[in-house]
């Protein structure tokens, strides 16, 4: 018996010796190994720090520049992507930053971003990254899919944003305007004048707009969803701040319970939302020609090839796009419009020109060129997605460089549409006036403005976003005019969107 245990020993400690050999190659060896391969090729940053890489560094700058706001101006890079900032400003434009063991190498030359975005399927040399699994609990729809099947779901989607459906849309857009101008309305009925947070009206709006134009809801219905979407945002940004140890989001944490909660709670409801839509066209109540329709029409005729998980994925990536892109792009602008009441009224003259006291619709919007202007200006200033991350699929040259298969990549949005050697010494100030001529020659390097994304994955929504966005600033402009309350403090931070960290505090006054 006394000589059987070192005999049982052996297979555990090499079992033992074969586990810290493991860890220690993913963990040290492999991303040492990046680290020099990249310093070789002129790509520097901090040294990498064992399994933390930058996260505390990152976790320091932003609450270094989340400590207090700013004063109005448009110098924003360092609150909204306080990191890449950081490093960008120690190491210049072709450095690195460390995500745990990744290495994220920031590609700020533009004929490197053009390759990355312009990626086709043919050569597949770049993804969507791999990232923490948690992510997936927000939503797993057509922007995380990739090859075929992303491929197939576009196509499914793509009809429900053709110009036309668009079109067919916009009374509903109006629909939701309305009832917010009749609610600003009855605000200021009393005084003439009262002081709103637009980034909340803007969030109701939105939420509303993509409840009837997507599911043919309304805000009312769909506003548990919203706030649970949000809650499962501030938890998933809480998980992110600390570096992924596999199997650790099955463990049952209060806020692990308080994930998976969620997540089966949203499910349940839009699985509830889904099958009144198949009652509802089975009876012939309704089209189904808006998005929820299309992809349970879809679902039907290609016997089952989308799950009811997969509808259900859309719907919540719906929810979530199509409320933030255009409430942050809305409350920027009426940010903006406030400090600058020169270009405020210019855009209202512009309204009432084509509409006069008129409800816009599509025809009319289609003529408006300084707002087109106005919004670009903003999307450049203020974009809603600070940066782009892609991750190397193989072996990939990129420009000058070769990187290993699974790098990643970060396209700096903020940054690059902030650079004065590419929009001039003026680039950080307002001034739509440089898109008079079309986002083509707003910049002196070609495809540096892209707030929605290029190439094949640019953004679906983009359109609908836009035309959006200028039906609810006609109707504003055409009731009100607004200047910034004493209350409002600037303070623009990056919660996945770019976001007013205090809120949008904005004093209406009727006209």
């Amino acid at each position: 018996m006394m000589l059987s245990l070192p005999l049982l020993a052996w297979p555990l400690t090499l079992l033992l010796l074969y586990f810290c050999i493991k860890v220690a190659d993913s963990l040290w060896w492999k991303p040492k190994i990046l680290e020099r391969q990249l310093r070789q090729q002129g790509i520097h940053g901090n040294p990498y720090r064992f399994f933390i890489g930058d996260l505390n560094d990152d976790k320091k700058a932003r609450n270094l520049a989340l400590s207090k706001p700013i004063n109005l101006t448009h110098r924003i890079v360092h609150r909204a992507a306080p990191l890449i900032h950081q490093i960008v400003q120690k190491y210049g434009k072709r450095s690195v930053i460390w995500v745990g063991k990744m290495p994220r190498v920031i590609v700020y030359d533009k004929e490197m971003m053009t390759e990355v975005l312009m990626d086709k399927m043919q050569q597949q040399q770049f993804k969507k990254p791999t990232f923490n699994p948690l992510v997936k609990l927000l939503h797993n729809g057509v922007s995380t899919l990739e090859g075929e099947e992303w491929i197939q779901r576009r196509k499914v989607i793509n009809p429900a944003f053709h110009l036309e459906k668009l079109k067919g849309m916009v009374p509903a857009f109006l629909k939701s305007c309305v009832d917010m101008i009749d609610r600003w309305q009855n605000l200021t009925s009393k005084e003439g004048y009262c002081e709103v947070d637009v980034w909340n009206e803007f969030q109701s709006l939105t939420g509303d707009v993509i409840s009837r134009t997507a599911f043919g809801s309304s805000y009312k219905e769909g506003k548990k969803i919203f706030e649970l979407q949000k809650e499962q945002i501030n938890l998933l940004l809480e998980a992110a701040q600390f570096p992924y140890v596999p199997g650790l989001r099955f463990v049952p944490t209060p806020k692990n319970r308080r994930r998976m909660f969620i997540k089966k709670e949203t499910r349940s409801m839009l699985t509830e939302m889904i099958n009144k839509k198949l009652d509802s066209m089975s009876k012939g109540e309704c089209t189904g020609d808006d998005l929820l329709g299309l992809l349970v029409k879809y679902n039907e005729k290609s016997h089952g090839t989308l799950t009811i998980d997969d509808i259900v994925e859309e719907c919540k990536l719906f929810y979530f796009a199509g409320q933030e892109t255009t409430s942050v792009l809305l409350t920027w602008t009426l940010i903006l419009l406030s400090m600058y009441p020169t270009w405020q009224q210019k855009a209202r003259e512009e309204v009432l020109s084509f509409c006069g006291k008129n409800s816009p619709d599509f025809e009319s919007i289609g003529h408006l060129k300084i707002m087109t202007m106005i919004l670009h200006e903003v999307l450049r200033l203020y974009p809603p997605v600070t940066a782009l991350v892609r991750q190397t699929i193989k072996d990939t040259k990129l420009g000058n460089l070769t990187l290993p298969a699974g790098i990643g990549l970060v396209l700096p949005i903020t940054l690059i549409h902030h650079d004065c050697e590419i929009w001039g010494e003026d680039a950080e100030e307002f001034k739509p006036e440089r898109f008079s001529e079309g986002v083509a020659k707003a910049s002196k390097v070609p495809n540096a403005f892209f707030p929605f994304g290029w190439g094949p994955r640019i953004c679906l929504g983009q359109t609908f976003a836009m035309i959006e966005a200028k039906m609810a600033l006609a109707t504003i402009l055409q009731h009100f005019s607004f200047e910034l309350s004493p209350s409002y403090a600037h303070a623009p931070y990056t919660i996945i969107t770019l976001q007013p960290q205090f809120g949008a505090q904005i004093i209406l006054h009727q006209i």
